[in-house]
């Protein structure tokens, strides 16, 4: 059971409205969102968060940007956005050889040296204490200019809430989700967890 029930999709019209945004992202609107509109507020300035953050201003792609989330959502643990991320990776274009061998993106001829810096950047902003080095920071430098690692910065602080709202929550997946972290992410271990 979740903290906190949703409400219905069609509760609030400007956040239905709003929440159009993710029917491509995902095929569905979010229990997530469906909570947040208990206070409308919440949800409607998150969903403009969201669509600023993965908006595309160039390199940054949204199959990428997914994948950092995926990374960033893996580190904290939290099995609901990594079913939505891998689904609107999938659903974003991302290569199936990225997609199955994300765990080695380290190693795996699929990633070039750009992602590797932004995803290894992923992992050790997401993490707790906070990882970013010398190292991790002069890598990401060498491949990504500023503006693009203020949008890869944005998608990792945006799962950083998300992680914390789901987990927290105990929020209800969707099927649709559920199925494709079954599918890219089950021969990793992946389940819902508490996410029923």
């Amino acid at each position: 059971m979740p903290l906190v029930s949703p409400l219905p999709s069609d509760h609030d019209p400007e956040v239905v409205e709003l929440a159009a945004f993710f029917n491509e992202t995902l095929g569905f609107c979010p229990n997530s969102v469906l909570t947040m509109q208990r206070r409308p507020a919440i949800a409607k300035a998150f969903i403009q968060l969201n669509k600023a953050v993965m908006e595309n201003k160039g390199r940054v792609t949204s199959d990428l940007k997914r994948l950092i989330g995926y990374l960033s959502s893996l580190s904290a643990g939290c099995r609901y956005c990594q079913a939505h991320t891998i689904r609107a990776a999938e659903r974003y274009g991302a290569e199936p050889d990225k997609m199955e061998h994300i765990w080695e993106f380290r190693t795996h001829p699929a990633f070039s040296a750009a992602e590797r810096a932004a995803l290894e950047f992923s992992i050790a902003a997401s993490s707790v204490p906070n990882a970013v080095d010398e190292a991790v920071e002069e890598e990401l430098k060498h491949h990504w200019d500023e503006g693009e690692i203020v949008e890869i910065l944005g998608v990792i602080a945006l799962f950083g809430y998300l992680n914390r709202w789901n987990d927290s929550m105990g929020t209800t997946l969707e099927e649709p989700a559920a199925d494709s972290g079954r599918q890219w992410l089950g021969k990793q271990g992946w389940t819902r967890g508490k996410h029923v």
